[in-house]
């Protein structure tokens, strides 16, 4: 379930739109900006019920920010070494990939579960993430980044949901239909995705740092 929150998302467009969890709120006459105390603004592209990221963030006064350090995949494939020894076991038992799923995308998901835990033990969620940057390795023998492959593993924490009924929205692993996330998340970050020539740890293709928004409480 949803935690009790005054972040609120506008989506951009001739009326500017407030959604919050428990209420919405429109008109021309009404601005989000400047934020409130303790509150942060996503602004959304217009007219799209599934992007991606937000194309900025708008942080109030008195906004409570946690920002992990960079964070890339853990080594628990122990039974393979370079790129693959960064496959998470628990998603893909014994270090065998589906069909169609990348190294790149197996790695993003392996980092991606390790900033959930970062969140998890600082007392916050996925939903409360605001910024991302991505820093990407191509994988050995490939001539550049695999961006498809991170969105993949991306849409597979962030960004699944419609905008307008917030139903979830499947997301393919690999080639595979797509399927039920996993995790379940309407929160859209602003973010960047850089090419790097060559990441901290020997093997890692992915690097990901994130600042997230602890929630207003309630009076």
């Amino acid at each position: 379930m949803m935690s009790p929150r005054t972040k609120v998302v506008a989506v951009v467009g001739l009326t500017a739109a407030l959604v919050a969890p428990t209420a919405a709120v429109a008109g021309s006459t009404w601005s989000p900006f400047p934020p409130r105390g303790g509150e942060t603004v996503s602004v959304l592209p217009a007219g799209q019920d599934n992007p991606s990221i937000a194309n900025g963030v708008a942080i109030g006064p008195a906004a409570a920010i946690y920002k992990t350090s960079g964070l890339g995949p853990s080594r628990l494939n122990t039974g393979a070494s370079g790129e693959l020894g960064y496959i998470d076991t628990e998603v893909f038992p014994g270090g065998q990939l589906p069909p169609g799923v990348t190294i790149t995308e197996a790695q993003g998901i392996n980092a991606l579960r390790r900033i959930g835990e970062n969140l998890e033990a600082a007392g916050l969620s996925y939903e409360d993430v605001i910024t991302m940057r991505v820093f990407l390795q191509n994988p050995a023998g490939e001539a550049k980044m695999d961006f498809a492959g991170w969105n993949r593993a991306y849409r597979q924490f962030f960004a699944n949901t419609s905008v307008s009924t917030g139903e979830v929205i499947p997301v393919p692993l690999g080639t595979a239909a797509p399927a039920a996330p996993m995790v379940v998340n309407p929160a859209r970050p602003s973010r960047f995705a850089l090419e790097i020539e060559n990441l901290p740890v020997d093997g890692w293709l992915v690097e990901v740092e994130v600042d997230a928004a602890y929630p207003v409480k309630k009076k």
